[in-house]
């Protein structure tokens, strides 16, 4: 049976997984809300190592296209921060790393340490079809209802979701004045719970979705994708799922697939579980927190938020899309939206206007 899941003309079986699956990565938000063992604290030997790198790339007037492990060295965090990353892909999946000290900072400062965090972690790879390959999470008072606008250019809350790229990182530089928490789920968890309880739909979630592009359409390719939400691969679960733009995919491309009453029943009742507090984990961003998601497990989201009218003060996180030398397998059917399936070269939006650039504005 073919791995590649549904091919062009959706006429070949999905590839299922073969039931529960279990393991770190199966977790529930109901019981991890108890603990504090998902965040880490950078220590103060590790934060004058971030300090006397900063300066030293200042220094030396490199740019930020010049950030690599050999030119921002970390002599203590650095090989901790490889095992965190490690323990994200191969275990629970998230971390939140607190204590990154963005009040001694400038902007233009901390984006240089953030990089050079982001760095042991993965190669950079575009966020945007702009190809900021420094990304910004903040309000710019955006429409949503206009085709090219994403969500975390808006103060609406995020539906549970993934992006397209192995690991997303966020660094809060500054919070709201009220809401914008974040949520996360364990997609394995939710495929489990399909399993035992609704596996007509936990069987539906393995056909192959049209996804809307949102307008960032790399050359030669159909403003949408075809991809399943729940992928079997190389003995791994690996969930790819936007249900806003599954479903506006639907109302802008008649030409696209339509989906059956079935797969929009499942991708309902996987919302649902999403949003049950027995399932998500949520947490609230201090300014200096670094959240390092993996993707192919978690669904991420944020509730609407209310901001300050001081445009200085409004809520602002760094994001980072990376890709790992050590990501998983990907299967076939990832490559219309991953671009290749390398690790550590992989993932992120591009299309014919994309131009690498390390931005400091979010617009």
């Amino acid at each position: 049976m073919s791995n590649l899941a549904y091919n062009d003309e959706f006429d070949a079986e999905p590839v299922l997984s073969p039931g529960k699956i279990g393991g770190p990565g199966a977790w529930r938000g109901s019981e991890l809300q108890k603990s504090d063992a998902w965040i880490e604290h950078l220590t103060e030997t590790e934060i004058a190592e971030i300090d006397a790198a900063i300066r030293a790339h200042v220094a030396a007037d490199l740019s930020m296209a010049d950030i690599r492990p050999e030119t921002f060295p970390l002599p203590t965090l650095g090989p901790r921060l490889k095992k965190i990353l490690n323990d994200v892909v191969e275990g629970r999946g998230f971390v939140l790393l607190r204590g990154f000290p963005v009040d001694r900072y400038s902007v233009t400062e901390a984006a240089i340490g953030y990089l050079g965090l982001g760095s042991y972690c993965g190669a950079f790879r575009p966020s945007n079809a702009k190809g900021h390959l420094l990304g910004h999470v903040k309000d710019i008072g955006l429409d949503i209802k206009q085709p090219t606008t994403r969500y975390y250019q808006t103060n609406r809350g995020l539906e549970f979701h993934t992006d397209s790229v192995d690991i997303v990182g966020l660094l809060c530089l500054k919070t709201a004045k009220s809401g914008g928490a974040s949520r996360i789920v364990s997609s394995v968890t939710l495929h489990d719970v399909m399993y035992e309880k609704r596996p007509d739909l936990w069987r539906a979630l393995f056909n192959a979705y049209p996804t809307d592009r949102r307008g960032e359409i790399p050359p030669g390719m159909k403003p949408w994708f075809d991809v399943p939400v729940f992928n079997w691969y190389e003995g791994k679960l690996t969930t790819i799922y936007v249900g806003q733009y599954i479903r506006s995919a639907q109302e802008l491309f008649p030409e696209a697939r339509r989906l059956t009453d079935l797969e929009v029943e499942a991708m309902d009742y996987l919302d649902t579980l999403c949003n049950d507090p027995e399932y998500y984990l949520s947490m609230d961003f201090l300014p200096g927190d670094i959240q390092l998601l993996h993707n192919h497990q978690i669904l991420h989201s944020r509730t609407d938020y209310e901001d300050w009218s001081d445009i200085e003060q409004r809520r602002h996180l760094l994001r980072l899309w990376l890709a790992p030398e050590n990501g998983r397998p990907l299967p076939p059917v990832f490559e219309p939206r991953y671009g290749k399936l390398t690790p550590g070269n992989r993932g992120g939006i591009f299309t014919e206007s994309t131009k690498l650039t390390f931005s400091l504005s979010p617009v």
